[in-house]
């Protein structure tokens, strides 16, 4: 295969990753969006859409084994098409979480909240905020912008702590909180979880234009 189609499938990798990265934003936002107006529709839709996801997670692998077995690769092509599909491999991730979440709706069927839901909205938005600029970082193998957005992670921890107390709070008082503020729990770790996968993006772009690895979730 001449270099130059090589190159040419190479940025067709890219741009495919960058479309399932959009796809899986999109998803969480439909996942928070369902749970804040308890709209059991939209949740459905988002739980549906995971196949596309996981479609999407397939072709780019399948995509990324051709190019390795159509042409060998240079020791930085091999970098770039593995730090490729390990990036796919948390976008997956991140997308199941927001299936997750989307769930807690049907679980949370004609309950009235037991708290304003404004904590857990804030922590989506930091979270959709990291999904984002960790892939443009990738996208533009800026090390230095990686490193920022893992400090985001910090607030993400923050909150959730915040919040982690404040329902256990409640559910100590009123027994019948129990399951609402359980339910909220969980959506609070799959978000810090997404945020972990945001910070993995990070390693792999720091790997990509250094080569070396490291781990930033410590």
């Amino acid at each position: 295969m001449p270099r130059k189609v090589f190159d040419s499938h190479l940025e067709e990798l890219h741009v495919d990753l960058i479309r399932m990265g959009s796809m899986a934003e999109k998803q969480l936002f439909q996942s928070i969006e369902a749970l804040v107006n308890q709209d059991e529709v939209l949740a459905k839709k988002v739980v549906e859409n995971d196949d596309i996801i996981d479609d999407m997670q397939k072709e780019i692998e399948g995509k990324a084994i051709r190019l390795i077995a159509m042409q060998q690769p240079l020791a930085m092509d091999l970098r770039n098409i593995f730090t490729t599909t390990k990036i796919v491999t948390d976008l997956e991730r991140m997308a199941d979480h927001a299936v997750d979440i989307a769930k807690v709706v049907k679980r949370l069927k004609n309950e009235k909240p037991i708290k304003p839901l404004l904590d857990i909205p804030r922590m989506a938005g930091i979270v959709r905020e990291m999904m984002r600029e960790s892939l443009d970082a990738y996208v533009s193998g800026d090390v230095d912008r990686a490193y920022e957005i893992c400090k985001k992670d910090d607030d993400i921890d923050a909150i959730y702590k915040q919040v982690f107390s404040e329902l256990l709070l409640m559910m100590m008082e009123d027994p019948k909180a129990i399951n609402h503020a359980a339910q909220y729990l969980f959506i609070c770790k799959y978000l810090e979880r997404i945020a972990d996968h945001t910070t993995n993006i990070c390693e792999s772009t720091i790997y990509l234009v250094t080569g070396e690895q490291i781990d930033l979730n410590e």
